[in-house]
């Protein structure tokens, strides 16, 4: 909200003002001190010979006329080469402006590109610039995101209409058929809101941060999920160190959670593998989980990340419906944890995803 201030002077006057003051008060000292130097060595009306040598009293004359038209002078070169050298200091503070301007009326794409050598205005311009790319980045992924929701929730949304006036409309239908298809699609919807809930508060960080161990959570999950990868036939490995770290508990098991689900599902249709192991590596807690599956095209990799993406198709279960949000709330749980997430393709098949999170040490963790 812009705040309400009384009108003021602008900084071009003021930097002029005091251009033409210290112009002023330098060249005041300078007079003064010659003046008082001369009349020093100079004989009094008196003492000159026949009144006509120079003495203070005709030097206090002419002098103070040349003293008064000095200042005059001074001040208009003060206030004129003040105005002029305000104006070419400001000049990049104005560029500055128009551009924050433009960013505040919705202009992301504007960059001001401040030429000349590196000092505080170019710094700051650049400074600028780069917040621009990254709010025109942020700004876009965020209307993706909300248009592919959009879509996503649509279509559970479109599917349970239909079943219900289907239901309304047809009484010869299989009404057991219809509540369990309403119910595939109310569940999906549902895991959809939840993750996009989960999302939000990821990306907002405003969580507490407690001692984890990575390798607790990676065999937590892991019991958890082993069922799912019975019933399609897949090894599930846990191996590793422990690998603490400090963050909100919740999130950094849905962050395990996630991956090691996604190695399942996206993994070949049976005997495949799925292998999560933990350590600590150069003072971070790293967490890499590896599957056997079908080759990634190296440029589809990092796209993966991305909200509503895909990297192959797979076989879905009634219990294991996929929303297309889990690297993508992965990848912001890990950013929210000051980490870094890695993909790479496998080359015989697959995807291996490394999270690299702050180390923390042993000694802060409960006994």
């Amino acid at each position: 909200m812009p705040v309400d201030r009384r009108p003021g002077a602008s900084a071009r006057l003021n930097l002029t003002v005091s251009y033409a003051g210290v112009v002023l008060v330098t060249g005041s000292v300078l007079i003064a001190v010659a003046w008082l130097y001369l009349l020093r060595h100079v004989p009094n009306k008196e003492q000159g010979l026949l009144g006509i040598s120079p003495n203070r009293y005709l030097l206090s004359r002419i002098f103070g006329e040349a003293v008064a038209v000095a200042m005059v002078v001074l001040l208009l070169i003060g206030l004129v080469g003040g105005w002029f050298l305000a104006g070419r200091m400001l000049a990049p503070l104005n560029r500055i402006g128009d551009a924050a301007r433009l960013a505040a009326n919705g202009s992301l794409s504007h960059r001001i590109r401040l030429p000349g050598r590196q000092d505080e205005f170019r710094e700051l311009a650049d400074v600028f610039d780069t917040m621009l790319e990254q709010l025109e980045s942020h700004v876009a992924e965020q209307q993706r995101f909300a248009a592919n929701a959009s879509h996503e929730l649509r279509t559970p949304l479109a599917i349970s209409q239909a079943l219900l006036e289907v239901a309304r409309t047809d009484p010869s239908q299989d009404r057991g058929e219809l509540i369990d298809r309403l119910h595939t699609a109310n569940k999906r919807a549902i895991d959809l809101t939840e993750a996009l809930l989960l999302l939000s508060r990821s990306d907002r960080g405003g969580f507490t941060r407690d001692p984890v161990d990575l390798s607790l959570l990676a065999e937590e999950v892991a019991e958890t999920l082993l069922p799912l990868a019975e019933r399609r036939e897949i090894t599930l490995e846990v191996t590793g160190d422990p690998a603490p770290t400090t963050g909100s508990a919740a999130l950094l098991l849905r962050m395990v959670a996630n991956l090691v689900q996604n190695a399942i599902v996206y993994n070949l249709p049976v005997g495949g593998t799925v292998t999560v192991h933990t350590e600590s590596r150069h003072g971070a807690s790293v967490l890499r989980v590896s599957n056997t599956g079908r080759p990634l095209a190296p440029e589809l990799v990092p796209t993966l990340t991305e909200p509503f993406q895909r990297g192959t198709e797979r076989v879905r279960t009634d219990d294991q419906v996929g929303v297309g949000l889990g690297l993508a709330i992965v990848r912001s749980i890990v950013r929210a944890h000051d980490g870094t997430l890695d993909l790479a393709a496998r080359p015989a098949g697959g995807l291996l995803v490394t999270a690299w999170l702050p180390s923390t040490p042993r000694a802060l963790f409960p006994d």
